[in-house]
């Protein structure tokens, strides 16, 4: 079975922790790119957000909506730009894309671990894909939002990324790999 790299919103934006908040993961980056490099003869798929709030560092038109150096390095056999949570819901039909190659297998990293990761990891397992995320090759950020009937809900960033290994885990969506298991 051919299996695809995808690798998700690696950008610049990401950085910006005074809009996102505190983060986990800082070796997230440098995973990406172990990745990147111990992939040979297989497809690598590089998905980028083109946020639609002006306000966002995601936007087409703000610096941060670059893709990191290592990610911008790499001649994908696919590029998808989306503005929505899924690899799948692009400028490009990510499925139809996959099945005419014959891949049914997915290896899928980047960021936000518990926002564009999640979904598209979850996506794929639903539409039978062999999907396989590398938990330390992605990061995400605190959240906390005020839920009605719950109140003030907050996370923290590490938190967050162990409740998303463990639902895609135990809700059998995809299994979580560390990059080393990977590159070894």
């Amino acid at each position: 079975m051919t299996r695809a790299l995808i690798v998700i919103d690696m950008q610049r934006g990401f950085d910006d922790l005074d809009f996102w908040g505190p983060t986990a993961n800082p070796e997230c980056e440098q995973n990406v790119a172990a990745l990147i490099a111990a992939w040979q003869d297989e497809p690598i798929v590089v998905v980028q957000h083109d946020s639609l709030s002006l306000a966002s560092p995601l936007h087409p038109e703000s610096a941060g909506n670059a893709l990191v150096d290592v990610v911008a390095a790499v001649e994908p056999a696919l590029f998808i730009r989306k503005n929505v949570n899924s690899a799948f819901y692009g400028d490009t039909d990510l499925h139809a894309w996959l099945q005419e190659r014959g891949i049914g297998e997915l290896v899928i990293c980047g960021i936000q671990t518990n926002m564009c990761v999640e979904t598209t990891a979850r996506m794929a397992g639903n539409l039978g894909y062999d999907t396989t995320v590398v938990l330390d090759a992605t990061r995400t950020f605190d959240l906390e939002a005020e839920i009605p009937g719950v109140g003030l809900v907050q996370r923290a960033a590490a938190d967050l990324m162990a409740q998303t290994a463990l639902v895609l885990s135990a809700g059998g969506f995809a299994r979580i790999a560390t990059t080393a298991s990977l590159t070894a």
